[in-house]
């Protein structure tokens, strides 16, 4: 794929973490940071869209997710995060 200089306006905050990247050798540049993380996000909508199709197709079938199931999943997701870290804090035998 090609390459486009363009100018851009971001956060010195933002600008500081890529030239650490670039001096810690986690990215060739600067340019090349920008671009990786432009492609994280184009990539992570691409999947949020791809979600939203599959939601939309089980609701299609099976009615829609309520609000309750959708707060007893995520308790137990929680309960289930919870057992992990403890079974990854307990001492090995």
């Amino acid at each position: 794929m090609g390459k486009k200089r363009v100018t851009v306006t971001v956060d010195e905050g933002l600008l500081d973490v890529a030239a650490l990247a670039v001096h810690y050798g986690d990215a060739d540049s600067v340019s090349s940071w920008i671009s990786d993380a432009m492609a994280d996000r184009y990539a992570k909508e691409q999947r949020l869209a791809q979600l939203n199709v599959l939601i939309a197709d089980y609701e299609l079938e099976h009615g829609a997710i309520s609000a309750e199931e959708i707060n007893e999943q995520r308790q137990s997701d929680r309960d289930a995060a919870a057992a992990l870290r403890l079974t990854a804090a307990s001492p090995r035998s």
